[in-house]
């Protein structure tokens, strides 16, 4: 049995880190092909672009791992039933659960894979990438508005008309209210950087408003002590799908101190929490293949199948994502659904596949 095990994980194993190259590959190249666009805009030339492709391979390997377990294990299994090994491994004893515990094996390494590449590598090689493109290009981070960015702090509501790659701030204007929500000043200054704890702001002009009274206050720098952290800013850099478990749970408090929605990063945190176990749910889709029609369905129809159902299911995600947005659904019911469902289906595959 140990000899059939290792043979089984190895060949598994192989198949799913091969299809995971290869649609790696395919993405990059197309990466490479609309970064191409941007070629000498700016100081962004050929080596910038490949270290931009290079560094957003992570996030493609995030994206496409489930897809590559499911492609790969209906590959293999696809393989074994072509050359019968399936039947000599049924009738020597080994039942079905058997082979599927073996390849659960192998799903739950590429779990783990997942997880740690969606957490500790993507979301540095994502801020990187973004930051070395808008240094090239000389751009500046995505705005939510014309006027720029708009951040609530407290009872001060906070506009920048500039973030930079490296998080300093340009052109701030600080909107202070009291308690009865009137205004009481207006800060503008021409930068901030963070530093101590606190962003020192340079060239400050403050204006107090004081029952009738109007002062205007002329400083060459200032702190300014904000709930607002430079870490906050990596949600401008990268997507929300890209940030790790532990910068959305911040995020998501930041949002919530202030009062504001934070739907779109539950969503996302529970994404992040769910999606790895997708690896898993695959390994139990692609296992009815592999005795469906075992003589007359060729190893290529049932890749072609496994590339639809892994599209499907990415599509599936995007469209709960949005919809549960849209309607205000339960942040886990959004994030969970879609795998949900196809762990139910390969299920009710596998029962129906074990009583023939």
């Amino acid at each position: 049995m140990k000899i059939i095990s290792r043979y089984l994980l190895k060949e598994v194993t192989i198949n799913v880190t091969l299809i995971m190259l290869a649609l790696l590959a395919m993405f990059s190249f197309f990466n490479l092909i609309q970064e191409l666009e941007l070629l000498d805009k700016g100081s962004y030339g050929l080596g910038k672009v490949l270290l931009f492709v290079l560094l957003s391979a992570p996030g493609h390997i995030y994206d496409v791992m489930p897809v590559a377990v499911l492609v790969g294990c209906m590959y293999s299994l696809a393989k074994f039933a072509r050359n019968s090994e399936l039947i000599v491994l049924r009738v020597s004893g080994v039942s079905m659960l058997n082979i599927a515990v073996l390849l659960l094996k192998v799903g739950a390494v590429f779990t783990l894979l997942t997880f740690l590449i969606g957490e500790l590598v993507t979301p540095l090689s994502e801020k990187m990438a973004q930051r070395i493109r808008i240094q090239a290009t000389n751009s500046v981070i995505a705005q939510n508005f014309r006027s720029g960015l708009w951040v609530k702090d407290g009872s001060s509501f906070v506009n920048v008309e500039e973030v930079l790659p490296d998080a300093t701030l340009l052109n701030i204007h600080i909107y202070e209210f009291d308690h009865n929500f009137k205004l009481r000043m207006i800060s503008n200054a021409k930068s901030g950087e963070f530093t101590d704890d606190d962003w020192q702001l340079k060239q400050v002009r403050k204006t107090t408003f004081d029952q009738d009274k109007i002062h205007n206050t002329e400083l060459a720098d200032a702190k300014w002590h904000s709930l607002i952290r430079p870490e906050l800013m990596n949600v401008l850099l990268v997507l929300p799908e890209r940030m790790s478990a532990l910068n959305l749970y911040s995020y998501i408090g930041h949002l919530s101190v202030n009062k504001q929605k934070t739907t779109r990063y539950q969503v996302a945190l529970w994404g992040k929490l769910i999606y790895p176990l997708a690896c898993l749910v695959m390994v139990v889709l692609a296992l009815p293949f592999g005795f469906i029609q075992q003589r007359m369905s060729g190893a290529s129809a049932k890749v072609f199948v496994g590339i639809m159902l892994g599209v499907m299911y990415q599509i599936l995600n995007r469209v709960f994502v949005h919809l549960g947005l849209l309607n205000d659904w339960p942040p886990l019911f959004s994030a969970t659904t879609p795998t949900i469902l196809f762990l139910l289906a390969g299920l009710t595959m596998l029962h129906y596949v074990e009583r023939r």
